[in-house]
């Protein structure tokens, strides 16, 4: 199946999750990305499409790697000149790619020349082994099934010409350590454009209800109900304790029904809004929620970036205690891990109780997230000095 035919099942899957002008706005934004003008330069990044995994594994990496000198582009796999791109760039990095008749030709052209290439990946979609672990796959359409079918550029990772690779997290670099790679973390990070946005928002906020506090969850794919559902039970303790909490659930999830039928007056509901407007979500809330599947693989392998967007926006969160979240966030300080349901309760009662708590949890956890996690203070430095050392 071409990857035309795959295109047109994601889009049918737009269309259905957002409704057809939330989904057709989607669609056109994704168009004017995927036909930006490729810039000269050193280093190509190759990916499949434009959501949120290209925007912080293509788009933000490239912005962080010119603050630090190094020339680097943009592609989409898809584009008609990409057999052209070989001879004008050094290195290539290809994220979530499918393995196309064209994509063979390309990286066999840079083999050829003796370039390098890296293979680059945020979870674990690269192996079809690890796709019954993912939930949003068994809701995808026959269509989009076929993306994966192959792993999003597992034939590329395990091409013995390409020995190093780029990824998000700890658990991910061990993933590709076993496999003899050599490996960088360069953690996902938030755009100039996102801080200053944040800024905006943060100075123009309004002081909302007093005696009302909102818990947020923002999902970003149709892939997060079983997460959602880890902390169902715990929720309803809290909903049915304290009268003055409601839920705020943004993007694609069903909740479980006994939520909805005992809660759903005081659940807020929204879809997919372009990212300006998420943010401003964002700072809607009082607390942020961001539970994961403990033990899951494909769950370990999921980044920190739902701590530090709520933290751009001084809103703390609550987190499952994955790998990646105790290493991002320092537990009773900047933000809270939990490791079961009673936790979860007790955590999020503390914020609730405590507003200065949420005042101070959230400037700390901000303080935080402009030291680390931007591009314009990224220092993954082995990781420039290697990219360095390949295009000189």
């Amino acid at each position: 199946m071409n990857l035309f035919l795959i295109k047109v099942g994601k889009v049918i899957n737009v269309l259905k999750r957002d409704g057809f002008l939330n989904g057709i706005k989607r669609i056109v934004n994704a168009l004017k990305i995927a036909n930006k003008k490729v810039e000269p330069g050193d280093v190509l990044i190759i990916t499949n499409g434009t959501g949120d995994s290209a925007r912080y594994r293509a788009r933000h990496v490239a912005e962080e790697l010119n603050e630090n000198q190094i020339k680097c582009s943009v592609s989409t796999q898809d584009n008609a000149s990409i057999l052209k791109f070989v001879d004008e760039f050094k290195v290539f990095i290809f994220h979530r790619t499918v393995v196309n008749k064209k994509i063979k030709e390309m990286v066999e052209k840079i083999k050829s020349q003796k370039k390098e290439i890296i293979f680059e990946a945020d979870d674990l979609i690269y192996d079809p082994k690890f796709l019954k672990l993912m939930d949003g796959y068994k809701k995808m359409n026959v269509l989009e099934k076929k993306l994966y079918k192959n792993g999003l550029g597992g034939e590329i990772l395990n091409d013995d010409y390409v020995k190093v690779c780029s990824t998000t997290t700890t658990f991910l670099a061990e993933k590709f350590k076993e496999k003899g790679k050599r490996v960088f973390i360069v953690s996902n990070k938030l755009s100039k454009e996102d801080v200053t946005w944040a800024r905006e928002i943060l100075v123009n906020k309004k002081e909302k209800n007093k005696n009302e506090i909102i818990i947020g969850y923002f999902s970003g794919t149709i892939s997060h109900n079983k997460d959602f559902a880890t902390i169902t039970q715990p929720l309803m303790q809290i909903l049915k304790k304290y009268s003055q909490v409601k839920l705020f659930l943004a993007g694609p999830l069903d909740p479980e029904a006994e939520l909805v039928r005992e809660f759903g007056k005081r659940i807020i509901n929204k879809p997919y809004v372009p990212r300006k407007e998420y943010f401003k979500n964002v700072a809607s809330v009082d607390i942020n929620i961001a539970p994961l599947e403990i033990s899951n693989p494909f769950c370990e392998g999921k980044s920190e970036l739902k701590f530090f967007e709520p933290g751009i926006l001084k809103i703390p969160t609550v987190a499952t205690a994955t790998q990646t979240f105790r290493e991002a966030i320092e537990d009773g300080s900047d933000g809270f891990i939990a490791k079961n349901e009673k936790e979860w309760k007790a955590k999020l009662e503390k914020l609730i109780l405590d507003k200065k708590l949420r005042i101070e949890m959230g400037e700390k956890a901000y303080k935080k997230i402009l030291e680390k996690y931007t591009v314009k203070n990224a220092n993954a430095n082995d990781y420039y000095e290697f990219l360095k050392s390949k295009i000189k």
